[in-house]
């Protein structure tokens, strides 16, 4: 039997990272191809991270309703997508999730969910992601639960060959050797408190980052979302038939879009306020954060008074969590007012991540793929959120491309001698100086956290607070690179714990800086990126902020080639 000391060994064909929805979707993909597949997980495969909290909708749209769907999504999203992407996805989405078989009905929440999300096809969370377990797990696939990856493995030519990490509750390290690797960890969140979010620390990312992948979109990467005082209840689809007033009881909005955030365009409901779209943004978006700019006069009250009276037993059968803090309140929430805070959710909700270079989902680096918040979302949604339908579609289809890819490269490889492999990680791993004391993570944590998590700072952004919460990055990060790692040994629960804690410090650390450096380089408000001292949005800033490196981050700008969507496009198709 082999002792908690001794490390795991393992062999495969193709390596995912992650265990949610992308994650799953990818490995049965590649085990459908004929690989062997292991998947290890920071937390449960199927129960931890946000989507086995949520409702879980999927943009599910019918061929002939694609054209203004398309249309609709870029425009709220400033016009930064680009149709083939959103073509394929919806096609993939399409042929895909069916698949399942799984039951979507509610009862009385038919009325909800049209107005709110025409193009979703909805189910339960918790139901969704136990069945995509049990089929990864019923395929052949390895799960190694409680075992999140610290670094990847790299060989002689620079390829992405294998991953190593922990087994939390074995106190022992594993190392895989493999074929292709799947990176689907999720995006980042700084342990801000919204639900099921403290596994998102951007692991993924610097992962990503040490082998040479770029990043994009990084700049949409604020993303509040709306949570009861005192809640993490943050999911949030309900707050669309929200009317939200201040401590007066004067209305500061009306309605509610989940597209851009708390600190977006506001509206977005039919006949209850100003949807959000890119002519209101140029008018000046930054002048639309009415949420945001109320939170931080005083108080922000809600009530769910928009909601048809018919829908409200089918809004609780569809998603009771939402409901069970405020019935421990004693708060009617379509009848009382009650108060709201705003939560960061980061790159969860928001758009940033790894910048693929192909259709695939292929990093550019041979042997890494990345699939679902992993990977950047700008070309499906461009700036605004894509959470709920667009984001788990996009689980389905970027989980299906890369795992079929990377079955297909590491199969095609044939049998492989067994070199060595050097890791890949740094900072939080190995330091450069002398280490720090044991739990230095907890005080970093909250230093990079008090620079990324206000709304102040980061909802509503200027250049001079990008500025000075950069310096304070900046310190944070000498200090992670310099003297962070997880205590000396190799074995034990304590000490395979605070390995991951370092490793999860440096990750939020990496991503804040990412975060705020693409956020100056766009020099204009657009979607969920507000600048108070850019408050419109600027034609000429329709292109990608990428961004390369770990320690001294370079900002390069990359022009979009696909013209604006619009109808016309639509229009001359049909014709040819």
């Amino acid at each position: 039997m082999t002792s908690a000391a001794e490390p795991l060994e393992v062999d495969t064909d193709v390596l995912v990272i992650g265990g949610g929805p992308a994650a799953t979707w990818a490995a049965l993909t590649a085990r459908s191809e004929g690989a062997r597949v292991t998947l290890v997980d920071k937390g449960m495969c199927g129960s931890s991270g946000v989507a086995p909290a949520a409702t879980v909708g999927h943009w599910w749209v019918e061929p002939a309703k694609r054209e203004q769907a398309i249309i609709e999504r870029d425009e709220v999203g400033g016009n930064l997508s680009e149709r083939s992407w959103m073509l394929a996805l919806l096609e993939e989405t399409w042929r895909r999730w069916p698949e399942l078989g799984l039951t979507h009905g509610y009862p009385a929440g038919g009325i909800f969910r049209r107005m709110a999300s025409p193009g979703a096809r909805y189910c339960q969370g918790p139901i969704y992601l136990r069945e995509m377990r049990r089929r990864v797990s019923h395929s052949g696939v390895r799960i190694l639960d409680h075992s999140p990856a610290l670094e990847l493995l790299l060989d002689a030519d620079g390829a992405v060959a294998g991953a190593a990490g922990v087994q939390r509750q074995k106190g022992r390290p594993w190392r895989i050797r493999a074929g292709a690797v799947v990176l689907a960890t999720g995006g980042c969140a700084w342990k801000s408190g919204s639900l099921g979010s403290n596994v998102n620390t951007g692991d993924g990312y610097l992962m990503a980052a040490e082998v040479g992948v770029s990043l994009s979109g990084m700049e949409f990467s604020n993303y509040y979302g709306i949570v009861p005082k005192g809640s993490s209840m943050d999911k949030n689809g309900f707050n669309m038939v929200s009317t939200f007033y201040d401590a007066d009881g004067n209305i500061v909005q009306s309605g509610w879009s989940g597209a851009a955030g708390a600190s977006g365009p506001g509206g977005g409901l039919p006949g209850t306020g100003p949807a959000p779209s890119i002519s209101g943004a140029r008018a000046g978006t930054g002048q639309k954060a009415a949420l945001i700019r109320a939170h931080l006069q005083g108080p922000v009250f809600q009530r769910l008074d928009l909601a048809p009276p018919q829908a409200r037993e089918g809004m609780r059968a569809q998603m009771p969590n939402f409901f069970v803090s405020l019935d421990r309140l004693g708060i009617d929430p379509f009848l009382d007012r009650y108060e709201i805070d705003f939560v960061n959710e980061g790159t969860v909700r928001g758009t940033g991540g790894a910048r693929v270079v192909d259709d695939t989902c292929w990093t550019g680096v041979p042997g890494l793929w990345v699939a679902g918040d992993t990977a950047s979302r700008e070309a499906i949604v461009g700036g605004a959120s894509g959470a709920g339908a667009p984001n788990a579609a996009w689980t389905i289809s970027s989980g299906t491309w890369s795992g079929r890819a990377a079955a297909a490269h590491a199969l095609g490889r044939g049998a492989r001698p067994a070199a060595e492999l050097s890791g890949a990680g740094h900072a939080g791993l190995r330091p450069a100086g002398t280490p720090l004391p044991r739990g230095s993570w907890r005080q970093l944590t909250v230093a990079i956290q008090d620079e990324i998590n206000p709304p102040a700072k980061n909802g509503l952004r200027s250049g001079a607070k990008l500025d000075a919460s950069l310096r304070e990055l900046d310190l944070v990060w000498d200090t992670i690179r310099d003297g962070l790692a997880g205590p000396d040994g190799s074995s034990g629960e304590a000490t395979v714990r605070e390995q991951v804690w370092a490793r999860e410090t440096a990750a939020m650390a990496a991503s804040a800086r990412w975060a705020y450096l693409s956020a100056l380089a766009r020099t204009e408000s657009r979607a969920m990126h507000v600048r108070e001292d850019f408050p419109s949005t600027d034609p000429g800033q329709r292109h990608r902020v990428v961004i390369s490196g770990v320690d001294a981050p370079q900002v390069t700008l990359e022009e979009i080639q696909d013209p604006v969507i619009s109808a016309f496009d639509f229009a001359d198709e049909a014709a040819a």
